[in-house]
């Protein structure tokens, strides 16, 4: 692709997601609500934010419903202490497919991908995007290697090749061939293409924990 044409589709991507995040916003403020008002129920705090890596490895708050009980991480380092088949889990995916902490609502909101309509926000401040790779923890840079540069050229996204042709099912490394390939052969059109399949996934459900 010609310089000026890369140039004009990445600013159209960028046009894009301030649109439809804004868009989005105001059209799921009501879910919004009925989200918050559930969670509440549920423990103290409605979102949580935590740190992620972004465009150039900025470190950036990803914004999420909280579907944990409070003081997950805590939680999460005695699990892993003193749990050895959690923690070879937690080390090879960085999620666990049956997470004890994990609220009643938690789950609903995580099968539906409804906990990340937060992240609108952080698309809406150009910390992701709609479409990227899946934001990643500081931790997980090492894995990548030399691909990280990828990682690093773009802003991650609330949907993607890996989100879709994926998800939870795939293991860590087709997830990171499945981004590499996406950053490769980005274009505009792709984008729009992933963004019209991302509902039929969502309702389907599969491979979301």
């Amino acid at each position: 692709m010609p310089i000026r044409d890369a140039r004009v589709a990445v600013a159209a991507k960028r046009v894009t997601d301030i649109v439809l995040s804004a868009l989005l916003l105001v059209m799921f403020a009501p879910l919004f609500l009925v989200c918050a008002v559930l969670i509440r129920r549920s423990g103290a705090g409605i979102f949580y934010s935590d740190r992620r890596v972004g465009r150039n490895g900025r470190i950036f708050y990803c914004h999420k419903f909280r579907t944990m009980v409070p003081n997950a991480n805590a939680h999460l380092s005695a699990l892993l202490a003193r749990d050895p088949e959690l923690r070879r889990e937690w080390e090879t995916s960085f999620k666990l497919k049956h997470d004890p902490r994990v609220t009643a609502i938690g789950r609903f909101l995580r099968k539906t991908s409804l906990d990340e309509l937060p992240q609108l926000l952080n698309v809406l401040k150009g910390e992701m995007s709609l479409v990227g790779p899946r934001p990643m923890f500081e931790e997980e840079q090492v894995r990548w290697g030399a691909a990280i540069h990828y990682y690093y050229s773009t802003r991650p996204g609330m949907t993607g090749v890996w989100q879709i042709y994926g998800r939870s099912d795939t293991d860590y490394e087709t997830r990171i061939r499945l981004n590499v390939e996406y950053v490769r052969h980005w274009s505009y059109w792709r984008d729009i293409v992933l963004l019209a399949v991302t509902p039929r996934v969502f309702f389907v459900r599969s491979g979301a924990y």
